[in-house]
C-alpha cells in the first residue's frame, strides 16, 4: 500500500502538511479470513487524498479524504483516518477527524490508537454506545498520563461502518458529521460549545465567559466543553462523547466528517449542496475543502466523505 504525496494544487492551500493519514491498500477487496486486518502504512501527507471502493454485486461504499494546512502560525494539527478492516467476520469502514490544538501530539495519538481501543472493548458488538464511551475515557486517561501535560488537546469525530448496515458515530468537540439521505439531511454529531453546555462546565466548577473580540470559552481559554487532553482544564471539561447509532439503508447517500475549518464558514446544507451531484468520494472531499477555502477559512481544514452507491 502506498500513501500518495503531492504538492498543494493552489497557493491558497498552504505549505507541506505534516499530519498523517491511515490509508487503505490498493487492493480494494476485503480479506477473506476472519479476524485478518488489511495492512496499514502511515506517512507524511501534503494532501492525503485517495479513495477506496468495495465493489459488490448490488451496491458498494467508497470514501475520499482531503486536508490543507491553514494560515495560522502553528503547523498542521489535523489528523484523519479513512480505511477498511475485517474483524470477527465483519466488514468495517473506519473514518475519523482529529483536530488538535496547542500541539499535534494528542491528535496523532488518537489516529493511531482510538479505533483499536474502541474495537477491543468486549461489548463493542452488543452495546456499542457503552463500549465507545468507555474507550474514549480510557484513551483520554492514557493521553493525560503519557502523551501530554497541562496543555494540548484534540477534538474527535469517529465513525464505524459495520457490514454497510450500521453506522456508529461518536464525537467530542466541534468536529462534525452529517448524513445526507434522499429526502433529508441530518447532523449526526453534537457541537460541544461552551455557551450550549454552560451548565455542564459550571457543575464541574468551571466558568464560561467571553473576552472582547473572541468567542465564549471554558475558563476563558478553551472554545469547547469536551475534548481529549487539556489537562489544565480537565476538571471543568470532559472527554465523554455523544454517541449515535444510525441504520444505513437505501435512503443513505453520503456522510461528511470535517473539522471546524469547514463548519466555521459553511452550514450543513451548504457543505452538502456543494457536492450533492457528485459520485466520486475523493472529488467530493476536495470540493468541500475548496469551497471552505473560497469562503475564507483560515484554519486547518480536513474532510472525509463516505458515499453509499446503491
Amino acid at each position: 500500500m502506498q500513501v500518495q504525496k503531492r504538492r498543494p494544487t493552489s497557493k491558497d492551500e498552504g505549505d507541506s502538511l505534516k499530519a498523517k493519514i491511515v490509508e487503505p491498500e490498493e487492493d480494494n477487496s476485503f480479506p477473506e479470513e476472519e479476524g485478518k486486518e488489511e495492512e496499514e502504512e502511515e506517512g507524511d501527507g501534503q494532501e492525503p487524498s485517495e479513495s477506496n471502493e468495495d465493489n459488490e454485486k448490488n451496491w458498494h461504499v467508497s470514501h475520499g479524504c482531503h486536508m490543507v494546512r491553514g494560515k495560522m502560525e502553528h503547523g498542521m494539527e489535523d489528523y484523519v483516518v479513512a480505511k477498511k478492516r475485517t474483524m470477527d467476520g465483519k466488514e468495517l469502514g473506519l473514518y475519523a477527524i482529529f483536530d488538535g490544538h496547542a500541539g499535534r501530539n494528542v491528535a496523532e495519538y488518537l489516529q493511531h490508537h482510538l479505533f483499536d481501543n474502541m474495537l477491543n472493548q468486549p461489548d463493542f458488538w452488543s452495546d456499542p454506545e457503552t463500549a465507545v464511551k468507555r474507550a474514549y475515557q480510557a484513551t483520554d486517561e492514557k493521553i493525560l498520563n503519557k502523551v501530554t501535560g497541562s496543555r494540548g488537546g484534540s477534538t474527535a469525530v469517529t465513525a464505524v461502518l459495520i457490514n454497510r448496515e450500521k453506522l456508529i458515530v461518536a464525537n467530542v468537540g466541534d468536529s462534525r458529521g452529517i448524513l445526507c439521505k434522499r429526502r433529508e439531511l441530518e447532523q449526526i454529531t453534537v457541537d460541544h460549545e461552551p455557551e450550549k453546555e454552560k451548565e455542564l462546565v459550571e457543575s464541574r466548577g468551571g466558568v464560561v465567559f467571553q473576552r472582547p473580540g473572541s468567542v465564549p470559552r471554558v475558563d476563558g481559554q478553551l472554545a469547547m466543553t469536551r475534548a481529549f487532553g487539556d489537562g489544565k482544564l480537565k476538571e471543568h471539561i470532559t472527554s465523554e462523547p455523544d454517541v449515535r447509532v444510525e441504520k444505513v439503508d437505501t435512503d443513505a447517500k453520503f456522510v461528511i466528517l470535517a473539522s471546524d475549518g469547514v463548519w466555521k464558514v459553511m452550514s450543513n446544507d451548504e457543505a452538502s449542496e456543494c457536492m450533492r451531484d457528485m459520485d466520486n468520494a475523493q472529488d467530493a472531499a476536495e470540493e468541500v475543502v475548496k469551497e471552505a477555502l473560497q469562503r475564507g477559512s483560515a484554519d486547518d481544514i480536513s474532510c472525509v466523505v463516505v458515499m453509499f452507491h446503491h
